[in-house]
């Protein structure tokens, strides 16, 4: 038995909690966004559920790894793989709703991502995977179906990645007030942070590298949470100080000036 597997359940945990707690805080401040910022607010409640569901089984694979229960380190992994299949989905929509601002093509886009999710996990299970290896800080997986990680890598991880930095380089292009622009840029960094580090989470074979992820992707989660909600003290230096009932208020001349869900959007 070894402690790096407890280090690396500690980890899993961590995430696990810090994930829902944020989608909990978030879900509690859906009275402070407009009607308009409401669906693209709740494709991150539901991204950030999706995390931290993807968590909660490893932590227990962890566990599994450190007594010694090869089995239900198998049935861990196969459940986390569901939820991990399916995060593109809420974070598609999420970028497609800040750019289009149409709740239906947002979905109707996002719902390619589901065949994707589907498609990944049907060759997964079909094929299945080899292991675990475990070592002194995780347990590995090896998938055995070349097509499932292809899917992976295309569907999974190159598209929704090219969609978060194209969405960014159009907020760089925008003229938007401050206060907008850091709401919505800052937070897709710490979003990206935490999805590139979970990809490569899911598909290393090495237990470092592994160990690395899941920190970073703790690291990342913590961002994502002070992008949202920033101390005062980053409120003062960007310049974007408001009063604390209005942090997620938009004035009614910004909404005149901005009309589309990117300028309008303090999520």
């Amino acid at each position: 038995m070894d402690s790096g597997l407890l280090l690396n359940a500690s980890i899993c945990l961590a995430i696990t909690l810090s994930s829902f707690a944020f989608a909990w805080v978030l879900s509690r401040s859906e009275q402070e966004h407009s009607l308009k910022s409401r669906p693209a607010l709740w494709s991150l409640i539901i991204l950030w559920t999706l995390v931290g569901l993807t968590y909660l089984p490893t932590t227990i694979r962890m566990l599994a790894a450190y007594f010694s229960k090869p089995t239900l380190d198998l049935i861990m992994y196969n459940l986390a793989a569901i939820p991990f299949a399916f995060v593109t989905v809420p974070l598609v929509f999420f970028i497609m709703y800040v750019i289009v601002g149409d709740k239906k093509i947002s979905a109707y886009i996002a719902g390619t991502f589901v065949v994707f999710g589907i498609l990944y996990l049907l060759f997964l299970y079909t094929h299945g995977v080899t292991g675990p290896v475990v070592s002194a800080y995780s347990s590995i997986f090896v998938i055995s179906s070349d097509v499932a990680i292809n899917i992976y890598l295309v569907g999974l991880f190159v598209i929704p990645t090219a969609m978060i930095i194209g969405l960014l380089f159009l907020i760089l292009l925008q003229r938007m007030p401050k206060r907008i622009r850091y709401r919505t840029a800052l937070p897709l960094v710490a979003i990206s942070f935490v999805f590139d580090f979970m990809l490569t989470d899911m598909i290393t074979l090495v237990d470092v590298m592994q160990l690395a992820s899941r920190l970073f992707v703790l690291i990342g989660t913590v961002l994502a949470f002070l992008a949202y909600f920033p101390p005062m003290t980053i409120q003062e230096k960007l310049g974007i100080r408001q009063y604390p009932y209005e942090l997620y208020e938009i004035e009614e001349d910004i909404e005149e000036e901005y009309e589309g869900v990117l300028e309008e959007n303090d999520v």
